[in-house]
């Protein structure tokens, strides 16, 4: 019974989905394997079965490293394949893990909305409409969309203007919080969606921007002639005449947007959307089983070296994001970077391709997680956290430590569960899209 337990764990490893007990994570010594029954497949044994070469390969990562100055204490490795940890260094020791923060805020997101979630805008105005013309103001109301950029500002706009609304002669009222480009000012957000609105006060950044919008994309002409004012929502005496609703982009695309560009303003907006970091660390442990003290966040972006995670909690915890989304058929590359598909951070690397991965970057911090596809092993998991010093030549050692390791187990594209089906820029997840402005009842 205890063997056919382990070949199911493995299973489910393999299909990325693990049980959420960190007993999954630890080390497992596998001395009884070859007594397994003929009946179970040779290759759950090659995933989960140790590897003396690759933990070669890794230590001649970490002695290299201190040749080169850097102390091996202050390097953190997690090594996996199926449910086997095959090599790690420091793994339960939290240390600055930069952006791979935005992994735990993934995670967080995922259990508290569904995939396709979506954040909306309402737009409205108070007073009358008469020949195009809104005598009072127009007021808007934002539920947390992190991702109300200029593409969705000129989409709105020119949804108003399909409406017969050309010009507004009193204010923008915004109705407690927004957030446009990232802006955490409510104000500047008003100020820039008042812009966009109108091109009569595009700059050179939003010309181009519409430039790269499809080519019948119209030019909005809305003129909001008064002020903009910031009014609490709890205390709106406004009753306003609701026009449009703006459906953001769903919860997943969303996440890869944040990802791939390692926007930490949208991963913060998500953080305070979920209560915290606090919040956000506390989901993170209860679904990966992994300790809170290994999971320490100031905030949801990764923005500070008080932001730390073991080895052990970042791969859990991308294990945890591939369990959540299979059921929806989405797997971890579809809320991360994948390399030669994706650039963001990215670029200018040299890692196995197709491989889903996130970066971190501080002064002193360069840390990579993510998994890649081997012939042998199928998907391996890992967390790479350096700290200490020269970013550029953390990098290149990160890269050949992968490299080699896939070399050593083979090439392979990824398995069919782990084709991304999210592609950033291709229909449906396209910025502007005038079909999610929904007009109001």
């Amino acid at each position: 019974m205890l063997h056919q337990a382990l070949v199911a764990l493995s299973l489910l490893s393999w299909l990325g989905e693990q049980p959420t007990s960190a007993t999954a994570l630890e080390p497992i010594a596998w001395p009884a394997m070859e007594t397994i029954a003929g009946w179970e497949s040779p290759w759950v044994l090659s995933m989960n079965a140790p590897d003396p070469q690759a933990k070669e390969i890794v230590r001649s990562y970490l002695t290299n490293l201190a040749e080169l100055g850097f102390d091996p204490e202050a390097q953190g490795l997690w090594l996996q394949t199926g449910a086997t940890a095959i090599a790690v260094n420091q793994p339960y020791q939290p240390s600055p893990a930069a952006s791979l923060t935005k992994m735990a805020t993934t995670l967080a997101a995922l259990e508290a909305w569904p995939v396709n979630h979506r954040f909306t805008t309402r737009i409205g105005h108070t007073g009358t409409i008469e020949n195009g013309v809104v005598n009072g103001d127009l007021v808007i109301q934002w539920t947390g969309d992190p991702y109300f950029v200029w593409e969705e500002a000129i989409s709105l706009a020119n949804t108003l203007n399909q409406q017969g609304i050309q010009q507004v002669t009193g204010n923008l009222v915004i109705l407690g919080e927004f957030s446009m480009n990232f802006e955490a000012d409510a104000y500047r957000s008003g100020e820039l969606l008042i812009q966009a609105m109108d091109i009569n006060r595009w700059s050179d950044e939003v010309y181009y921007v519409h430039s790269t919008m499809p080519p019948e994309t119209p030019a909005p002409t809305l003129a909001i002639a008064g002020d903009i004012i910031v009014q609490p929502l709890a205390t709106n005496p406004l009753q306003p005449q609701w026009l449009v609703q703006h459906q953001s982009l769903p919860l997943v695309p969303l996440l890869k947007a944040m990802n791939i560009y390692s926007n930490n303003a949208m991963a913060d907006q998500f953080a305070r959307a979920l209560g915290g970091a606090n919040t956000v660390a506390a989901k993170a442990a209860d679904r990966t089983g992994v300790p809170v003290s290994e999971i320490r966040l100031i905030n949801g972006s990764g923005l500070g070296v008080e932001n730390q995670l073991s080895p052990r909690a970042v791969v859990a915890i991308l294990v945890g994001i591939q369990r959540d989304l299979r059921p929806n058929g989405l797997s971890i590359s579809d809320v991360m970077p994948v390399f030669g598909q994706d650039e963001g951070t990215l670029i200018y690397r040299d890692l196995p391709p197709q491989a889903a991965l996130k970066t971190g970057t501080l002064n002193t911090v360069s840390s990579l997680a993510g998994y890649f596809p081997t012939r042998d092993r199928g998907p391996v998991w890992f967390s790479i956290q350096n700290w200490g010093g020269d970013l550029e030549l953390f990098r290149a050692q990160q890269d050949a430590l992968l490299l080699a390791l896939q070399e050593h187990w083979g090439a392979a594209p990824p398995p069919t569960t782990f084709a991304p089906k999210v592609i950033m820029g291709q229909p449906p997840y396209v910025l502007g899209d005038p079909s999610r402005n929904v007009s109001e009842p």
